[in-house]
């Protein structure tokens, strides 16, 4: 592996970051406006609290760059550890926060003066944990026990506390990015097909216990054939494309946003982007992300050993996976997850 000059990863993967940091701080703005005005009386309410995990994310980032990431491998136990806690604190009274006043949906817990939801932390924690585990035992992985059986073990106890959150997108994300590096890892193609067929009956009835899963899938197949029902937020997403065009009708200007598409300043502001912004600002956005990827694959390839390999493998494809699932929803390429 190649030695890749410190300051010039930096800068490339600095640009992007900065660049899409501050087009998100504008947009999360633009689309919260008016419906934090009509929650919490004032426009600045969301934009105070993305503000404020803005700063934690960056000085997170400041810190870590400090960090000699070898030293990281001696806090998988502990980051572990703190995940399960994290994820149950969810259900404590006080602590958690739900979806709503009756609503029995509980993914975050209370960090003023915003929410952090402990199911994101986990991905982070079980890419350290399989960076570390692969690195560790990399001419075993190809064994049953060594390569499937225990860190998929370890997946599905994190995903059995998210499914009674219950966040079945959460679920199909750690799954993803965890067969991922698996795969890369050097696991046996048989062992893949046969997690990924025992995995389908599990999927079709999880989809099954919940109808508003059910629902979601019916509304991504036609959504034109519920416009007003469960298909209603898919039409409105495309409604905001198509009112885009090229060059979006501009900044703060999203019709959209005025109470038609839900949840336009979280889940569905790519869709908002392509009204305020249009094609081109899509497309920049896009490009932002594909340069940021490209970076994180080189800053892989070129480290100096596996830990660090499988690190920044990881960390890019939970970037990727997560942004192509957010695009893949707002323009209805995927079902709505949850």
């Amino acid at each position: 592996m190649r030695y890749m000059n410190p300051a010039n990863n930096v800068r490339g993967i600095i640009i992007p970051v900065l660049a899409l940091t501050g087009i998100g701080i504008l947009m999360v703005y633009s689309s919260s406006v008016f419906i934090s005005t009509e929650k919490f009386g004032s426009s600045f309410h969301y934009l105070w609290r993305h503000l404020f995990t803005v700063f934690i994310g960056l000085s997170a980032m400041v810190v870590l760059a400090k960090v000699d990431y070898h030293k990281l491998r001696f806090l998988v136990i502990p980051l572990m550890l703190l995940s399960v806690v994290m994820l149950v604190l969810v259900f404590v009274p006080g602590i958690g926060v739900s979806a709503g006043p009756h609503s029995e949906v509980r993914r975050w817990i209370r960090l003023w003066p915003s929410t952090f939801q402990p199911s994101e932390f986990v991905k982070i924690t079980m890419v350290l944990f399989l960076a570390d585990y692969i690195s560790r035992n990399i001419h075993k992985m190809r064994d049953l026990r060594c390569g499937v059986v225990i860190p998929i073990a370890v997946m599905v106890v994190f995903q059995g506390i998210i499914l009674l959150q219950p966040d079945f997108g959460a679920v199909m994300s750690i799954g993803i990015i965890t067969m991922t590096l698996l795969f890369i890892g050097g696991i046996k193609w048989r062992f893949i097909m046969g997690i990924i067929i025992l995995s389908l009956p599990v999927v079709y009835k999880l989809i099954l216990s919940a109808p508003y899963r059910m629902k979601r899938i019916m509304a991504f197949l036609d959504p034109w054939q519920d416009a007003q029902g469960g298909g209603f937020q898919l039409v409105q997403s495309f409604l905001a494309f198509g009112r885009g065009g090229l060059t979006g009708v501009g900044i703060g200007h999203s019709k959209q946003k005025l109470f038609f598409l839900p949840e336009a300043h979280t889940d569905f502001i790519f869709s908002l982007i392509g009204e305020e912004l249009g094609l081109i600002g899509v497309l920049a956005v896009i490009s932002l992300f594909i340069w940021l990827f490209i970076r994180g694959f080189k800053t892989a390839m070129r480290t100096e050993d596996s830990f660090g390999y499988y690190l920044a493998l990881g960390l890019t494809l939970m970037i990727v996976s997560q942004t192509l699932v957010n695009f893949s929803v707002a323009t209805g390429l995927m079902p709505t997850k949850g």
